[in-house]
C-alpha cells in the first residue's frame, strides 16, 4: 500500500464515483447560530449521509478501486463505528465480504448498523486500537485486504468530496474547522481547499482526552498515548498515524482541544441554532468555533458537523452536562 498522498486531483477521481451513489449534502447557513457567534457559520451536514457520517465517502471510493482478487477475499477493517459502517455499506454495494473489529463497548447503534449491512462484526479491547491489532491479526492470517481508517489515500480522496461540495457552495471561505480522530476528515479537506485558495486556514480539533494527533502535530513525531478516554468515540484515538500527518504537517494551519463538556454544549448548539443533532465528533468543530469566536468576527466560517450517529442515553447525559456548564457559567 502506497503512503503518498492523495492529490486534488485524486478528490476529483473520487467525486467521479462518489456522485453516482450519494447526492451532495446540504451546507447550512443559520442565522441564529450566525449571529450568536458573531461570523457566518456555514455548517457541512455530513451526519445527514445514508449511515450518519462522513466516512461513507471513503469507503466507496476505496471499494470502487479494490481489485478482483482483493474483493474475493474480503476486507477487515477496525473502528469505533463510523469507518466500519463506511466499509460494511460499500462492501454490501459490491459484494465483497466485510469483517470489522470494533471495542467492547463500542456505540450500539454503529454496531447494529454494521451488522444491519451485512458485516461480521468482532468486539474486542477495550479501545480502537486493541480492537485495531486484533483486525491486522485476522488480515495476515487470512489474506483479506486489511483496511486502515487512516493510512489509506483512497480513503482521504472520498471524504475529501464534501469540501469540494462545500467551496463550491461558498467560495469565500475564510475558515474551515474539522474534527479529527485518526485524520482522513481534515486532510482531505486540507487538499481541496489549499489546493483552491492557499489563503484559506484549516484548523482540525481533537478532544483533550485523546490529543494524540495534536500531540503529534505540537512534537512533530508519531506519538501513542498510554491512556485517553472521550465520549467523542470519533475521536477516540490513542495512536497517530504517519500518512495524515504528512498531510497535516503540509497543510493545516492548526489543531484546537476541546475539552468534553465544550463538546456537550456543541451539540445543544446545534440543536438549537440549526435543528441539527450531532454526535460528540460531529459537535468537536462546533465548539472550536465557539471557543476561536473572538478571533473568527466577520468571516466566513466552513464547520464540518462530521456525524450523527448519538445513542440517546449519550445525548441525554451530552445535554445535562451542557446545561449544568450553562448554570455555572
Amino acid at each position: 500500500m502506497s503512503l503518498v498522498p492523495p492529490t486534488f486531483q485524486d478528490v476529483l477521481r473520487a467525486r467521479k464515483v462518489i456522485e453516482q451513489y450519494l447526492p451532495p449534502t446540504p451546507l447550512l447557513n443559520p442565522a441564529a447560530m450566525s449571529e450568536q457567534l458573531g461570523f457566518n457559520a456555514y455548517l457541512k451536514c455530513e451526519s445527514l449521509q445514508p449511515i450518519g457520517a462522513f466516512k461513507i465517502r471513503g469507503g466507496i471510493y476505496l471499494m470502487s478501486r479494490l481489485s478482483d482478487a482483493e474483493r474475493k477475499a474480503g476486507v477487515v477493517s477496525a473502528s469505533t463505528g463510523n469507518h466500519g459502517q463506511s466499509i460494511a455499506y460499500a462492501a454490501q454495494m459490491n459484494g465483497i465480504p466485510a469483517a470489522i473489529f470494533a471495542p467492547e463497548g463500542a456505540n450500539e447503534f454503529k454496531v447494529a448498523s454494521m451488522r444491519r449491512l451485512g458485516a461480521e462484526v468482532v468486539l474486542t479491547g477495550k479501545d480502537f486500537d486493541e480492537a485495531r491489532m486484533a483486525a491486522e491479526e485476522r488480515a495476515n492470517s487470512t489474506g483479506a485486504r486489511f483496511v486502515h481508517s487512516a493510512n489509506e489515500p483512497d480513503l482521504i480522496a472520498g471524504v475529501g468530496t464534501y469540501a469540494l461540495e462545500m467551496i463550491e457552495e461558498a467560495p469565500d471561505l475564510h475558515t474551515v474547522i474539522v474534527p479529527v480522530g485518526a485524520g482522513s476528515g481534515v486532510c482531505g479537506t486540507a487538499i481541496v481547499m489549499k489546493a483552491i485558495n492557499p489563503d484559506i486556514k484549516v484548523i482540525g480539533v481533537q478532544s483533550t482526552g485523546t490529543p494524540a494527533v495534536y500531540t503529534s502535530w505540537k512534537e512533530n513525531r508519531l506519538v501513542s498515548l498510554d491512556e485517553g478516554t472521550t465520549f467523542a468515540d470519533g475521536l477516540a484515538a490513542r495512536v497517530a498515524f504517519e500518512l495524515p500527518l504528512k498531510i497535516i504537517h503540509e497543510l493545516v494551519d492548526d489543531i484546537q482541544l476541546v475539552t468534553e463538556q465544550e463538546m456537550c454544549q456543541a451539540i445543544i448548539d446545534l440543536v438549537e441554532g440549526a435543528h441539527l443533532v450531532a454526535e460528540g465528533a460531529g459537535a468537536a468543530a462546533t465548539a472550536a468555533a465557539t471557543k476561536l469566536a473572538p478571533e473568527l468576527q466577520g468571516q466566513n466560517v466552513g464547520i464540518i458537523v462530521s456525524g450523527g450517529n448519538i445513542t440517546l442515553d449519550t445525548f441525554r447525559w451530552a445535554f445535562s452536562q451542557g446545561i449544568h456548564q450553562q448554570q455555572s457559567a
